[in-house]
């Protein structure tokens, strides 16, 4: 194959960029022409708005007197010559009286008696330091926890305890308030 000389070729002249055709100017007085046209229609329809209130002052409203013609003679209104509002006797309110009185019974089924009991567990930790830290997080909610310490298969663990409950309601109201303090973790076991 026989070898070619790239340096010796001559290189393609650049031709310089054609000129694009510029449209005609008569698009921008058009814009121009439209955007003031748009700004007259909103100026008049605020000065009609305006106007539409009555915010004239030549109108005398219906509150305003009549001239005094003396000194010593009392104004007249113009709410005199039209009929005056007819008196309200006072309103009689029967339910008010017979409220304290009125009540309702209701018969409710006491619930039975369970014997499950609640514990709620928020947190196991390997330290004693994060489960005291823990407990205190939680007092300041005005609950009471216990650091219970138990030995697993792994090694010791401090546990965070609340309980016990006689309701799960009432473990489920803690638990709610725990969460206000992003205590997030707690879950809640029946206890025998």
């Amino acid at each position: 194959m026989a070898q070619k000389d790239y340096v010796a070729r001559s290189q393609k002249k650049k031709q310089p960029p054609r000129k694009k055709k510029q449209a005609p100017q008569a698009v921008a007085w058009v814009k121009v022409v439209l955007a003031i046209l748009v700004v007259s229609v909103f100026v008049a329809g605020l000065l009609y708005l305006k106007d539409a209130t009555g915010d004239d002052a030549s109108e005398p409203s219906e509150n305003a007197q009549a001239p005094v013609d003396n000194a010593n003679a009392p104004a007249k209104s113009i709410n005199d010559e039209k009929d005056p509002l007819p008196v309200l006797k006072e309103e009689d309110w029967e339910f008010i009286e017979g409220l304290p009185s009125y009540s309702v019974e209701v018969e409710v089924d006491e619930l039975p008696n369970s014997d499950r009991r609640y514990l709620m567990q928020c947190g196991s930790f390997r330290k004693q330091s994060q489960a005291e830290e823990l407990k205190a997080t939680i007092a300041f909610q005005g609950l009471e926890s216990q650091v219970l310490e138990s030995e697993g298969s792994k090694g010791v663990w401090f546990r965070v305890v609340l309980g016990p409950y006689e309701t799960k309601r009432d473990a489920e109201r803690d638990r709610h308030a725990l969460r206000s303090a992003r205590v997030n973790r707690c879950q809640i076991w029946n206890w025998d």
